[in-house]
């Protein structure tokens, strides 16, 4: 008793908390049915976030061997010198990185977004003494690895995102179902209990008032009959006294005027 005393809520037993209780069983039903759905498409979005990181993960590899292996290629070509004229012509950076917000289920994701800011009159004169093409190919196979390494940063910020969204929602869920959901139905449980006993007392009670009542009115026409009996036999007895005394004194008168015949 004391564990489902701790299971349902301190509530006073009345019908219109009854009411209560069952809407809010019917909104944690709906809010688990929702959460858990809001779960599910989280988990799917998660899932598929994991295989496009586990494939850039290992294309980027590749990505950041070619463009080590490109720039040896035009330091090998180029010289040291190119190191000097790159660093002389660049100004700002050409890729850029913006970021925007994706709703998937509720949950804001943020995305990364790479773009291009070129100057064509100082890169494209980059390496025209010797090794240009070469310069050229190092340059575009580090703006591919940089766009993987984006690409996978975006993909890694939504994981961590997603991860943390999908424990709180799971979270809540389990609460719902584990907690709040048995509690409600141990409160109504324990309310309907209550009223339906509540219920048998007035029963009870009214089943005592009536018997209560019932007696009461046969006493009383008992004692009505009994009482129009005394006055019956009242009226019977002074009816009969006064009949008799009439008779005794017609009996005397008589009486009197014989005495006076003489035979």
């Amino acid at each position: 008793m004391s564990g489902q005393g701790q299971q349902r809520l301190n509530v006073v037993p009345t019908v219109t908390m009854l009411g209560v209780m069952k809407a809010r069983l019917v909104g944690a039903t709906r809010g688990h049915a929702l959460l858990k759905k809001k779960s599910d498409a989280l988990t799917v979005q998660f899932r598929q976030i994991l295989k496009k990181i586990v494939s850039s993960k290992e294309s980027m590899g590749d990505f950041m061997r070619a463009s080590s292996f490109a720039l040896t290629e035009a330091k090998y070509v180029a010289g040291d010198s190119v190191k000097h004229v790159v660093l002389e012509n660049v100004r700002s950076a050409s890729l850029r990185v913006r970021s925007r917000q994706e709703n998937i289920a509720g949950v804001r994701l943020p995305k990364f977004e790479h773009f291009s800011e070129s100057e064509p009159s100082r890169s494209d004169l980059t390496g025209l003494a010797r090794g240009g093409q070469q310069v050229q190919a190092c340059r575009a196979a580090y703006a591919r690895a940089i766009e993987v390494l984006v690409e996978l940063a975006s993909l890694q910020t939504s994981f961590l995102t997603l991860d943390e969204a999908i424990k709180t929602t799971n979270r809540r869920v389990n609460a719902l179902e584990n907690v709040v959901k048995p509690r409600i139905e141990n409160t109504i449980s324990y309310i309907k209990g209550e009223l339906d006993e509540l219920e048998r007392e007035d029963f009870f009670r009214l089943k005592k008032i009536q018997g209560y009542k019932k007696r009461e009115i046969e006493r009383q026409m008992a004692a009505a009959k009994g009482f129009a009996e005394e006055k019956e036999a009242e009226e019977i007895s002074l009816r009969r006294g006064i009949s008799v005394g009439a008779a005794h004194h017609l009996l005397e008168i008589a009486a009197e005027k014989d005495a006076d015949i003489i035979f």
